[in-house]
This record gives structure tokens, C-alpha cells and sequence, in this order.
């Protein structure tokens, strides 16, 4: 990672959150595990109530995530993200653990689409999702002027968390998922959108740009108020999760000029393809210059995407699914390949449900381990890594 980890970005799966994008930091391993379960199943182990008060009361968000923590760090202690960071100071007469005093997961994806209007269904076991069937006519969306965001009642409510945060553990951390220009105007327009694109490309690009406008302003007020707070904070991952509901050709229209001009904007910049295959949307991503972090589905063209964006920290979705229904030597055969034609690069093991085993979960982990200390595939291998080799046999390179 030597040199790349300036504006580099990798993935991060807050506890009980969807996935979002930190800074590297240079430390990252040859291929590292990105892991992330879903909220569901840490109601089953600790039965905490995901609702609205989960993202509305930062205390008890603080002491529910504790408990996340230490019981990941005592099923999974090989991820260092699961590894409580206790500090000299206390709280209510325990030791603090000030990364859990954080935005991480608030409002989960429907920061954007509700500030549009869309209400948010909270759900005990769940992520926040919008509530089925209510999309914002185009009529309204024409009509549009820039948001008086300080004026927004859910605006106010993240600086008003903001604020009993630092007054209570000091540094504001975690990342607001703002998601992405498609992914916003769908939640907002619904299924209409795509009729849009090909029936009034006006109105689309007038739409598109107040989104990233709002985008641009919400996450410039939240992430200075940050900084203010001592949690340095500057970059923007653009969540396109529904790249592959549009041509290339629409992409590079009507939403790559918007993600060029947002990622002259941060410091770190980069884009989260989704479970998809990236490969035809690569000439055109290919533009943003300052590309720091890049992902797409194993099915896509791993080897052309190394060579098209070599100093990009790069990642592959791996999901629950495959890590169920593959069998060993097939997951092993995807992580050889992952490894010998990707790498370095995020494997994002997200949304794990309760219905998969622990033991699983620790096999795959355990495979990974094996695979980066295996020399032919990183050039060395340390004495700590011959100890910990498990007995996996990849593919011959």
C-alpha cells in the first residue's frame, strides 16, 4: 500500500450499517477482509431494537454498538476493526470506547431521499428503508430550488446529535452514508426514473444536478462540523448501486459529469459499484482522475480493472450467498483468482445474516489468512504467517 494511501479509500461496513468507505491508512493487507453483518442478526445475539430511537438517541446508539463490538471481538478476533479501542478515559464508570460515540449507520440510506421527502420506515431487526409506494411527483421535482438545509427537521436533528456527541465523548466520528445520484433519484422518483432518462433528458439533468448538489452541501456543513469536533474527515464515496439499470452510454451522460465534478470536491473520493459487473462502465470511470476507491461483483473482468485503475484501492463484493451455496474448493478457487488477478484490494463480506454459521464465517476468514501468506501470490511470507497456515490447497498460480 506503500504511496497509495494519500487519497486512497477502502471499505467500511459500520457495526449494524450499510456499507460506506474510510481512509486507508497504509496498513491494509494484501487482501483484506471487509466484513459486515446485518442488524437482524445482532438482534438475535443481543436483541437490540433497531428502531427510530437507535437513530435519534446517540447514547443509547453508543452503548448498543459496545456491546456489537465486544461480542464480534470475542467471535471474530483475527478483524481488527472488531477489536474495542478503550481509552484512559471513562464513561458512567467504564472505560471509553470513543469510536462508538459516531453517525455511523444514522438514518442508514435514507439521509437523502428523506430530505426530499420520502419518510423513513424504521424497523426493529432492519436497516431504515423508505415507506413502499411514495415517490415525489415530477411535477414537485421540476419546481425545485437549492434546500434550505439548516431549515430541515432531520438536518437539525443530525446537528443536534452532533452536538450531544462532542459534549458527552468529544471527536463527532463515523461516516453519514449519502449515497449516490441514481441511487437518490430512485428512492425519490421511483421506477419513473428510468422512463425519464429516454422520455425528458432535461428534466433528469436538471434533477441529477440538484442532487449532487445537495450531496455536495450536506456532507461539506456535516463534515466540517467534524473537523471542528477534532474527527478529520474529508471525502465522499458515491453509491451507484444501480449502475447496471443504465447504459454506459447513460452513465457518461447524465451522472459521470456529476461524479467528476464531486470528486474535485474532498480530499478522497471514490465509487461503490455494487454487486455488479463494472467492466462496461470502466472507460468512462476511467475519467475521474483522483479515483480512490473502486468496486464491483467477482464476475467482472478483475485482471482489466487492476491495469485500468492500479492506484485505486480496489474491491470485490463477496457476498453470504456464495459464502453458503459455494462449495470450499470454490470459494478457494474464487479467492486464488481474486488474489493472483485483483489484489491488493478489499474482499466486502457484508450483510452476513443469522441463517449463516459463525464456524462459516471463521472458515472463510481462516482462508483468506491462508491465502495472503501463501508466497508464490505476495512475494513473502513472514514466520507468524507459517505459524497461523491452515490447511487450505489453492490453484497452482
Amino acid at each position: 500500500m506503500s504511496g497509495l494511501h494519500t487519497y486512497t479509500l477502502r471499505n467500511h461496513i459500520p457495526l449494524a450499517s450499510p456499507a460506506t468507505r474510510e481512509p486507508t491508512d497504509g496498513t491494509e493487507p494484501f487482501v483484506r477482509v471487509s466484513l459486515g453483518f446485518t442488524p437482524r442478526w445482532y438482534r438475535s445475539r443481543l436483541a437490540i431494537d433497531f428502531s427510530e430511537p437507535w437513530h435519534r438517541d446517540p447514547v443509547y446508539r453508543y452503548k448498543t454498538l459496545i456491546q456489537m463490538k465486544e461480542l464480534l471481538h470475542d467471535l471474530f478476533p483475527s478483524v481488527p476493526y472488531f477489536t474495542p479501542q478503550y481509552s484512559d478515559r471513562s464513561y458512567e464508570g467504564k472505560k471509553l470506547e470513543p469510536t462508538c460515540a459516531t453517525l455511523s449507520g444514522l438514518n442508514g440510506i435514507m439521509t437523502l431521499p428523506a430530505i426530499y421527502g420520502i419518510p423513513i420506515v424504521f424497523s426493529s431487526d432492519g436497516w431504515p428503508d423508505a415507506k413502499a409506494g411514495v415517490h415525489i411527483p415530477k411535477e414537485e421535482l421540476v419546481k425545485l430550488n437549492p434546500f434550505e438545509l439548516d431549515q430541515n427537521p432531520l438536518v437539525q436533528d443530525i446537528f443536534r446529535q452532533m452536538d450531544i456527541i462532542e459534549k458527552i465523548w468529544g471527536p463527532i466520528y463515523g461516516y453519514l452514508n449519502y449515497q449516490g445520484i441514481l441511487n437518490i433519484a430512485l428512492k425519490v422518483r421511483g421506477n419513473e426514473i428510468f422512463l425519464d432518462l429516454i422520455d425528458d433528458p432535461p428534466f433528469v439533468k436538471k434533477f441529477f444536478r440538484h442532487i449532487a448538489g445537495t450531496i455536495e452541501a450536506l456532507s461539506k456543513r456535516v463534515q466540517a462540523r467534524q473537523r471542528a469536533s477534532g474527527f478529520q474527515v474529508n471525502l465522499l464515496s458515491m453509491s451507484n448501486c444501480v449502475m447496471n439499470m443504465i447504459s454506459p452510454e447513460q452513465y457518461e451522460e447524465f451522472v459521470l459529469p456529476l461524479d467528476l465534478y464531486l470528486s474535485t470536491q474532498y480530499e478522497r473520493f471514490g465509487i461503490h459499484t455494487c454487486n455488479w459487473d463494472a467492466t462496461p462502465y470502466l472507460t468512462s470511470l476511467r475519467k475521474i482522475q483522483k479515483m480512490g476507491y473502486l468496486d464491483t461483483g467477482i464476475m467482472a473482468d478483475l485482471a482489466l480493472i487492476k491495469r485500468m485503475f492500479p492506484e485505486t484501492r480496489r474491491a470485490v463484493l463477496y457476498g453470504p450467498v456464495q459464502l453458503e451455496q459455494n462449495s470450499e474448493a470454490q470459494i478457494l478457487a474464487d479467492l486464488h483468482r481474486i488474489a493472483t488477478e485483483y489484489a491488493p484490494c478489499d474482499i466486502v463480506m457484508a450483510d452476513v445474516d443469522a441463517t449463516t454459521p459463525d464456524s462459516r464465517v471463521r472458515w472463510f476468514l481462516e482462508a483468506v489468512e491462508s491465502l495472503i501468506s501463501t508466497p508464490k501470490l505476495v512475494g513473502g511470507e513472514s514466520s507468524q504467517s507459517k505459524m497461523n497456515r491452515r490447511k487450505y490447497t489453492f490453484p497452482s498460480p
